[in-house]
């Protein structure tokens, strides 16, 4: 099993050449932890003065026995004694106040950074590219959001309230005990050096398997996700003992990384044990013997098991802390990785807004390809003149869905230009550039929120009148208003709970409520049944005067009516002209592609 582990870690990192280092991790951190530095600098001063006092009143209770020892009984000793313990009350009193402060301002720092962890990692994921969200699963993303905010917590409170007071710990006591005996102090400070290197070598040792773990961990997520997102599918194609199988696969591998990455951590905690009880005997044997000789008193031995006491409590945690650290940075990771990740689609810089007024859309010999020898899109060129309707018509693997990505670039090209307005739209920034387009794809997908909080997506400042008005235009307001709680109805995730042309519809009503300038309709009109139809065409007609318009059409009669109709072939134009002006072609494409339609839908080239 350690060869198995060690190839697997040795693969791990071999793959991940460009991930994240520790220092990256720590530079995230330190980005946001630096947002709060008063209080972090207050929160780590009042921890500080209250370690330090707590290392007082071990050299009163030293006091406190060797008057006990050396003084007879009587009401004099008595209250010296009575007087040191007050003295001992009265300073862990000012102990307890620093401390407490400083864990309270602590819980402040860390609850402010960990929740802008979580709104960074968040504003970074939305600004991916459309590739990216398609290349990922969407359940592991939520994870490594969440998981780097509590990653954090572990790191903070392992440098908190580990290795910062322990740090002081250490350096008082071994001060303090050199006053006292030498010999003592030395074994001491020989045995925490050795200890820590241990620790440290362990626990770094142990940090490959920790992150083989935490990218184990995700995929078991993605795997759960995709299967529940999926949940109807398997049902209709009887799939639950496959996804059981590939989940219990998933589900074994991050057992079977959580079991070999605890057994390490108890073999650590074996030899924490041992070194512990082979400290405790060292320091008894080396103080009975100073005893004996006279060098050391009884309050003396009482300070050295205080002072050991006070460090092993700390020490045995150390080992875990250590270990928190490393498990924190390897749970960082993926996110950090993420968040280093340049954006594949970037604003230019200094990239201006784009103003749309007539909407006249440009593609000169506009070169595309998913794959690096394989153009989808190639020397591909037309023009959509302001306010005119065009439909784009041809086979799966055309072009029709990239040409639509390419105007709302959620790609780039890689020759040629696109523009609107003879602005470029590469050398504008995205979100203005989309301001401008209403687009309705063909499975729209909702937020889990009220259908008027859905609709009013398109206008986030729209009143209630005007989303209302973009309902009934998109023919849906009369079906919203039979619901139960009517426009405040949750449409589920994704809008599970409304039917494929309810969701339409509600997509429609956005895009009406937007009223961009451009529209984009891939099939908008697909999932709805026949009388729907006819009333969604009659508002799409209104919507789209004065618009410029490009559908995407596998039905041919929704787009029968354009002003002119783009055949592609093979990432390239065939033919294009007015419905009635194609079917005159003898031998023309689209005429081929009109008789072959079985019940107005447009078969692929294999069914043909």
């Amino acid at each position: 099993m350690k060869r198995y582990y060690a190839f697997t870690a040795w693969h791990f990192f071999m793959q991940k050449q460009h991930s994240a280092t520790v220092r990256d991790i720590l530079r995230v951190y330190w980005q946001e932890v630096r947002k709060q530095k008063g209080i972090a600098f207050a929160s780590y001063a009042s921890m500080g003065l209250g370690t330090i006092i707590a290392l007082v009143p071990p050299l009163y209770y030293k006091t406190f026995f060797d008057t006990l020892s050396q003084a007879h009984i009587g009401d004099e000793t008595i209250s010296v004694l009575i007087g040191i313990l007050v003295v001992i009350f009265f300073i862990h009193s000012i102990e307890i106040a620093l401390q407490r402060a400083g864990s309270f301002l602590d819980a402040e720092l860390q609850s402010r950074v960990m929740a802008n962890l979580r709104e960074t990692a968040f504003a970074v994921l939305l600004n991916h590219s459309y590739r990216f969200f398609s290349n990922n699963f969407t359940g592991a993303l939520v994870q490594k959001i969440n998981r780097l905010s509590r990653a954090f917590e572990r790191f903070w409170d392992a440098t908190f309230f580990g290795f910062f007071t322990l740090s002081l710990r250490i350096i008082g006591v071994t001060i303090l005990l050199f006053f006292y005996n030498t010999l003592v102090a030395l074994a001491m400070v020989v045995w925490v050096v050795l200890f820590i290197t241990f620790n440290i070598f362990f626990a770094l040792y142990k940090l490959q398997f920790d992150a083989i773990r935490a990218e184990r961990e995700s995929k078991t997520t993605a795997v759960m996700a995709d299967a529940i997102t999926n949940s109807t599918t398997i049902k209709l194609f009887s799939g639950t003992e496959l996804e059981k199988e590939r989940f219990h696969e998933a589900s074994d591998l991050h057992r079977q990384s959580q079991i070999f990455s605890w057994t390490l951590a108890n073999i650590n905690d074996l030899v924490q044990a041992i070194l512990f009880v082979g400290l405790e005997f060292a320091l008894y044997f080396i103080g009975t013997h100073a005893w004996n000789a006279g060098v050391l008193s009884l309050g003396g031995l009482i300070l050295i098991q205080s002072y050991f006491l006070q460090l092993v409590g700390r020490l045995w945690d150390l080992g875990r802390r250590i270990r928190d650290v490393y498990e924190s940075i390897a749970d960082s990771k993926e996110m950090v990785e993420i968040i280093q990740t340049p954006y594949e689609i970037q604003d230019v810089q200094n990239a201006k807004d784009i103003i749309v007024h007539k909407g006249k859309i440009q593609f000169q010999n506009v070169v595309f390809r998913y794959q690096k020898n394989k153009p989808i899109i190639d020397r591909l060129s037309f023009t959509v003149k302001p306010g005119e309707r065009v439909g784009l018509v041809g086979t799966s693997g055309a072009g029709k869905s990239t040409i639509i990505n390419l105007i709302l670039r959620f790609y780039d090209i890689a020759d040629g230009s696109i523009t609107i307005d003879g602005r470029n739209i590469s050398k504008v920034t995205q979100e203005s550039l989309r301001s401008h387009i209403g687009f309705v794809p063909q499975e729209p997908i909702l937020f889990h929120r009220s259908l008027l909080e859905n609709i009013r997506y398109g206008r986030k400042d729209a009143t209630d009148e005007e989303v209302h008005k973009a309902a009934w235009l998109a023919n849906c307001d009369e079906f919203i208003r039979g619901l139960t709680y009517g426009y405040n109805t949750l449409v589920g995730e994704r809008g599970i709970k409304l039917s494929g042309g309810e969701r339409q519809r509600i997509a429609i009503a956005r895009v009406i409520l937007k009223n961009a300038p451009i529209l984009i309709l891939d099939e908008a009109t697909s999932s709805l049944d026949s009388h729907s139809e006819i009333l969604i065409q009659d508002a799409l007609e209104t919507v789209m005067k004065g618009k410029t318009t490009i559908a995407i059409a596998h039905r041919l009669s929704t787009i029968r009516e354009m002003d002119r109709i783009i055949v592609l072939e093979k990432g390239g134009i065939a033919e294009e002209g007015g419905h009635d002006e194609l079917l005159k072609r003898k031998k023309g494409v689209y005429k081929k592609l009109w008789k072959i339609q079985s019940g107005g839908f447009l078969l692929d080239d294999a069914e043909v």
